[in-house]
């Protein structure tokens, strides 16, 4: 579904992405492992349009799409949540979700993917007429994934989404990405919290200044003591 073809990304004299590759399979959860600097934001970022590769191609679909445009990119299938929320505070939560589909014309099919973020996410149902600043962390990030469901992703992007947020509510987080996939909706995940992500992930990449040290079924990766070392407080 997605492919990362030797991807270069330099910011100013800094290169933040050595000839990256990877890719993510339909139906399935891949997770992107790595410290501060690593590239995974990066890697996202790339992805969606935000920043221009210097080197390589992205294929979504097997089509080129290292040029498109984040809008085009969004309609092709392809969202992406950033770290931090960044909710719309002064609008409400019905409102913050609405704003997710600003690309489908027809608002018959807007009220119909609201029903079913709403059908995923009860308790945005009983939040809906409030703003959204007055909500809690996990709300807000729950806020942030809904309005990206309202796009219809076939593959989500997602940027630490359990940041800052109690234990409970992070695990919570995690089972609605288990939620997402087993709808039908592929993931990629950049997770601060490597043991929560490996339970739900099906494959993964370890990436260390802008490279891939290691890859493969996160089975493999949790029993690698080098990954259980660094990533999962083991050795």
């Amino acid at each position: 579904m997605l492919e990362l073809e030797d991807i270069d990304i330099h910011y100013g004299g800094v290169q933040a992405l050595h000839g990256l590759s990877l890719s993510v399979r339909a139906g399935e959860i891949v997770v992107l492992l790595g410290g501060n600097g690593a590239g995974k934001t990066s890697t996202l970022s790339a992805v969606s349009g935000l920043v221009r590769p210097g080197g390589g191609r992205i294929l979504f679909d097997g089509e080129d799409i290292t040029r498109a445009k984040p809008h085009e990119i969004v309609a092709r299938g392809l969202v992406h949540v950033p770290e931090g929320r960044r909710v719309f505070s002064r609008l409400s939560v019905h409102e913050n979700l609405q704003l997710g589909a600003y690309l489908v014309r027809r608002p018959a099919e807007v009220a119909a993917r609201i029903d079913r973020v709403y059908g995923l996410l009860p308790k945005l149902a009983d939040r809906r007429a409030q703003a959204g600043g007055s909500l809690s962390g996990g709300e807000q990030q729950m806020v942030a994934i809904g309005r990206a469901l309202m796009a219809s992703p076939r593959l989500l992007m997602l940027d630490e989404p359990s940041m800052g947020l109690a234990p409970g509510t992070a695990a919570t987080v995690m089972g609605l990405v288990r939620d997402i996939k087993e709808q039908g909706t592929a993931v990629l995940l950049v997770e601060q919290n490597a043991r929560a992500a490996m339970r739900i992930a099906d494959r993964g990449y370890v990436l260390d200044t802008g490279s891939c040290l290691f890859e493969g079924p996160v089975s493999e990766l949790a029993g690698d003591p080098r990954v259980a070392e660094a990533y999962l407080g083991v050795g």
